[in-house]
């Protein structure tokens, strides 16, 4: 069986993908065994950085999405952190914790790449839901027109990626930043704070690879048919 080039890209972005999944989920588990020294929870931690930086609007709530359910909500203004990081006293709850209170930082000094994302989004969500259609039925009814608008749906949600990734890397270099700045955690703790950090932030530099290799491929069979 023959494979195009960028099908064998695509395979290799989705196995990285995969192993980036359990590279999180490891890495979490791993540090989560790890008290911090300072002995206080990620709700407590996230509440001090948002108040050191003047953020005393932005509410700290407990999600009930489950395991690594945690984020920053711009439209309510509140940190919501999972079970294991609200109550937690370890580097990776720490580590999650004043990564979202980094989104927070980021809302609230109008952080141009976030600004963009959030302008961005309305497409993106479009054309995530209607660009698989547009494909099927471009290529089953032989049109196409169809499959370009399709591409160019696509291309929104893919530079929605795109913009995602300096977003999450500057969220958790504020992270980084402020737990040391502010002597929450040692020097020797940051290296368990960079793993689960770093570990999260290449989900999403292979979820963005898989989707600009797929756009490139829809274009490149796009251009074969016209």
């Amino acid at each position: 069986m023959f494979f195009h080039p960028m099908d064998i890209l695509i395979f290799l972005a989705l196995g990285l993908a995969m192993w980036a999944q359990t590279k999180v989920k490891g890495n979490f588990q791993q540090w989560s065994n790890v008290r911090a020294s300072s002995n206080m929870t990620g709700a407590d931690v996230a509440r001090y950085i948002l108040d050191q930086e003047g953020l005393t609007n932005v509410k700290v709530e407990f999600s009930k999405g489950g395991t690594l359910s945690d984020h920053y909500d711009p439209s309510a203004k509140t940190v919501r952190l999972s079970d294991g990081v609200y109550q937690g006293t370890s580097i990776s709850a720490l580590a999650v914790a004043a990564h979202e209170v980094g989104h927070a930082i980021q809302d609230d000094t109008k952080y141009g790449m976030l600004v963009l994302r959030h302008r961005l989004f309305p497409l993106a969500n479009l054309g995530s839901q209607l660009a698989p259609m547009l494909f099927i039925a471009g290529f089953l009814l032989e049109l196409t027109n169809l499959i370009g608008i399709g591409i160019l749906l696509f291309s929104g949600a893919v530079l929605f990626q795109v913009v995602t990734l300096p977003v999450e890397f500057d969220a958790s270099r504020r992270a980084r930043t402020k737990l040391l700045q502010l002597g929450l955690i040692t020097n020797q703790e940051e290296k368990g704070i960079g793993k689960v950090l770093n570990a999260a932030a290449l989900t999403y530099v292979a979820s963005t690879a898989m989707a600009v290799f797929q756009l490139i491929k829809f274009i490149m069979i796009f251009r074969n048919r016209r």
